[in-house]
């Protein structure tokens, strides 16, 4: 797709819409190749390959090191109410 065309569809203009296109080549999220005078652009599905991954792979660490915190907060809980549970028993 060229700029101009995607241009339109935002409400920034065509230089704006150069520099986001040039930042996400540069991440390689998107190639892009001449046509004439213009430059036309496309998703690149390696480059959304690799983010996935790493998505996937940063995603798989927050949750775990969440769900390490949960069991932490949850042992003094228990303790609390087996001791709770014991005094309400005497």
């Amino acid at each position: 797709m060229a700029v101009g065309e995607l241009a339109r569809e935002f409400p920034v203009s065509r230089p704006a819409i150069s520099q986001h296109l040039r930042v996400l080549k540069e991440a390689h999220l998107v190639v892009d190749r001449a046509a004439g005078n213009r430059r036309l652009y496309q998703l690149n599905p390696s480059g959304f390959a690799t983010l996935r991954e790493y998505f996937e792979q940063f995603w798989g660490q927050a949750l775990s090191a969440f769900g390490r915190e949960v069991e932490k907060s949850e042992k003094p809980r228990a303790r609390q109410s087996a001791s709770k549970n014991k005094k309400e028993e005497q």
